[in-house]
């Protein structure tokens, strides 16, 4: 098995995309602390750094590595899908929670970016 990288630009930003998902997993599971405080979370007992790490950590290293390995767009499609949901959900919080700031806009600004470079590359806006 040789490993895959992608020869069309758009697809290559959908791959980009997933790798960043995965390697922000890796970061949330190995160091969930320091995750959770770019998040600015925090965790009051071990069951919530067990929480963190299975939860974000590795739903995003799974995901982003299965994007990575199979490289389709079906899975291109629900990676970019399940981080537009995400994004929707962000800014419902602004909205309602009145939840503005630097903590909030910057996340909101890599959610729009991770879900919008697979899309585009799945929806053809991207050659």
């Amino acid at each position: 098995m040789e490993f895959y990288f992608p020869e069309q630009f758009g697809e290559q930003l959908a791959f980009a995309a997933a790798t960043v998902t995965a390697l922000l997993g890796l970061v949330v599971m190995l160091a969930p602390g320091v995750g959770l405080r770019l998040l600015s979370l925090q965790a009051s007992a071990p069951a919530g750094l067990a929480e963190a790490r299975s939860t974000i950590g590795g739903f995003y290293l799974g995901f982003g590595v299965v994007a990575i390995m199979l490289a389709q767009d079906w899975i291109y499609l629900a990676l970019g899908a399940a981080f537009a949901a995400a994004l929707f959900g962000r800014i419902l919080s602004l909205l309602a929670d009145r939840a503005f700031g630097l903590k909030t806009l910057l996340p909101l600004l890599l959610q729009l970016v991770l879900g919008g470079l697979p899309l585009g590359y799945v929806f053809g806006l991207f050659q």
